[in-house]
């Protein structure tokens, strides 16, 4: 019996404080905050982790539902929980800023899809490196370090201590930064030979007007893209996994400090 007259069982409360951690991260965190992972999936899944976590640790929920201190403990566990996926959706917006370099230098901006992440447009070329990064990350067994550092982060940053400081917030913003510089490394092989390709169309529309950027450069630009691509793939593939390795790195440090 808990809080004003609210009955509940204290396993069932306990259970629904752990999963408010959980939950979070599976609402920021890729793969398990996809839209088209069901809702129902989602919830079982954060139950489950919960019971294992309440069997490998000692929780003590609030002793009050209704209280000003309850709904400050939720909103640390949820903070905690959301920073860690947010590091990884972070990590995963690297190929949409790699595809808006390449598919703007290839021509093909333009060409749109849903993202089965977040339900919204993105690039084309992007959809196809945010699946190999997932599949990465999948093979790497990224979720299960996800999983991991959830049931961990219970010992490193206990309920009712778990605000983050100054100091791991500026990781996340510093970690933020670095997305931005993986997007433009990722798409640095085949945005360069576009760059130096572009550059020579300019030259040779000046020379000969007759081959202009519309009747030359976007089918050069598309068929060298495409062979670029295949050539440079291969590379690009080992710096996925780099930055896979550098946003579990950054879910460590966030949680063992």
């Amino acid at each position: 019996m808990l809080g004003l007259g609210l009955a509940i069982e204290p396993q069932i409360w306990a259970l629904i404080f752990v999963m408010v951690r959980v939950g979070a991260a599976f609402v920021a965190a890729p793969v398990f905050g996809a839209v088209s992972l069901p809702l129902t999936v989602r919830v079982s899944l954060a139950g489950a982790i919960g019971i294992l976590v309440l069997g490998s640790h000692s929780i003590t929920p609030p002793p009050s539902v209704f209280a000003v201190a309850t709904f400050l403990s939720i909103a640390a566990e949820a903070l905690v929980g959301f920073a860690m996926g947010f590091i990884l959706q972070a990590a995963f917006s690297a190929p949409l800023i790699a595809s808006e370099v390449i598919g703007g230098a290839m021509g093909i901006g333009f060409a749109n899809s849903i993202d089965p992440q977040n339900g919204r447009s993105s690039p084309a070329l992007g959809q196809f490196f945010s699946i190999m990064l997932t599949l990465l990350f999948l093979s790497v067994d990224g979720h299960l370090v996800l999983v991991d550092m959830l049931v961990k982060s219970y010992e490193a940053l206990p309920p009712g201590a778990a605000w983050l400081g100054a100091d791991r917030l500026k990781a996340i913003a510093f970690f933020g930064a670095y997305a931005f510089l993986a997007g433009l490394l990722l798409a640095l092989p085949v945005g360069f030979l576009l760059l130096c390709l572009n550059l020579v169309v300019g030259m040779m529309s000046r020379a000969a007007p007759a081959l202009n950027l519309f009747a030359v450069g976007l089918p050069a630009s598309l068929a060298v893209g495409v062979v670029a691509l295949a050539i440079a793939f291969p590379a690009m593939g080992d710096y996925m996994l780099v930055i896979i390795r550098e946003a579990l790195g950054a879910v460590q440090t966030l949680v063992l400090g």
